[in-house]
């Protein structure tokens, strides 16, 4: 603790000298925990190291298997890649501070990172929306699923929602850019989300937090709702089902987009209960769920599809033995 109080200090000197227009910030690891930085570097190696290999291992095998060319794994294949850019931008400051101990970070390259990690968590959430849609009509329409959900319909879903997220942030960092900065900014995580960064400038952030706002309600407000409404649709179908065998293999088929879904919103919920009761909250909990939010979900997914999905299962299987006997 007396070692990061040092750098503080230095850090909090440097900001005198330092133009407003450029400010730094500086990265904080987790709480109460700074003394097993060597474990915790570890810990999140690891974690990365599943979450790239496992989210890149379920792209590429359904873009070399020709059976899993279909709506639900085109989708899937789609998750996986927003996952990745997740931890992919993640990744350079998490890893800079747990292994090299370098806390500081340029005002650019913090908007940058910003940008991306929530731009790919848009997309997370865009795409759990149009999974629960997939599952709505396989099992609602099944003899037209293939005519509904189209190669250029599901191609069109999946340039939408990465526009969405693309137009819907491009206004924060720039908003965020024209602000002065004049007090010491320590970030409460080893990278840069927007509810952080409006803490600091010295001047008024109702047009920011309004704008965040927004972002978060049509975003992850209306995909939420959108997909609590397809899920209603789905079980009023299946009660519909006369046999008991179909009907419990029609919900079989949405167990792994549930478990998707509660990874992805529980530690998001758990993050804004959080960061609306940090004053009474302790930091360790508040950094442990911001973690949780940002790293959970792209290392389970890919396992919870492999599980679950008998095809996915077939294809690694044949992929595998191919480039060891072949």
């Amino acid at each position: 603790m007396q070692k990061l109080d040092r750098r503080m200090f230095l850090f909090t000197g440097s900001l005198r000298n330092q133009s407003f227009a450029s400010p730094t910030f500086l990265m904080t690891g987790i709480p109460g925990l700074e003394g097993r930085s060597t474990w915790l570097a570890i810990l999140f190696c690891s974690v990365y190291a599943a979450a790239i290999l496992g989210n890149s291992i379920v792209i590429l095998v359904v873009a070399m298997a020709p059976s899993l060319h279909k709506p639900m794994y085109l989708f899937l294949s789609m998750l996986a890649g927003s996952e990745l850019g997740v931890s992919l931008s993640t990744l350079p400051t998490v890893l800079s501070v747990f292994l090299f101990d370098a806390r500081e970070i340029g005002m650019d390259a913090c908007l940058a990172q910003m940008f991306f990690i929530h731009c790919f968590s848009i997309m997370d959430s865009g795409v759990l929306w149009a999974m629960a849609l997939d599952h709505f009509v396989a099992i609602y329409n099944p003899l037209q699923y293939g005519t509904i959900l189209t190669n250029s319909r599901i191609a069109k879903i999946g340039f939408g929602i990465a526009m969405r997220s693309f137009i819907l942030m491009t206004p924060l960092p720039f908003l965020l850019k024209r602000l002065p900065f004049c007090r010491v900014n320590v970030l409460p995580h080893p990278y840069c989300l927007h509810s952080n960064l409006i803490w600091f400038p010295c001047a008024d952030t109702t047009v920011n937090s309004r704008c965040g706002m927004f972002i978060v309600l049509s975003t992850f407000g209306l995909d939420s709702l959108f997909i609590v409404l397809s899920y209603v649709m789905i079980v009023k179908t299946v009660l519909g089902i006369a046999s008991k065998e179909g009907r419990l293999q029609a919900l079989n088929t949405c167990v792994s987009h549930i478990c998707a879904v509660l990874v992805y919103y529980v530690p998001m919920i758990g993050v804004a209960m959080a960061h609306r009761f940090s004053k009474h909250a302790s930091p360790l909990l508040y950094s442990v769920m911001a973690n949780l939010y940002l790293l959970v979900p792209p290392v389970v997914n890919p396992i919870v599809y492999s599980i679950k999905t008998k095809e996915i299962r077939m294809a690694l299987s044949r992929s595998f033995f191919r480039k060891r006997f072949f």
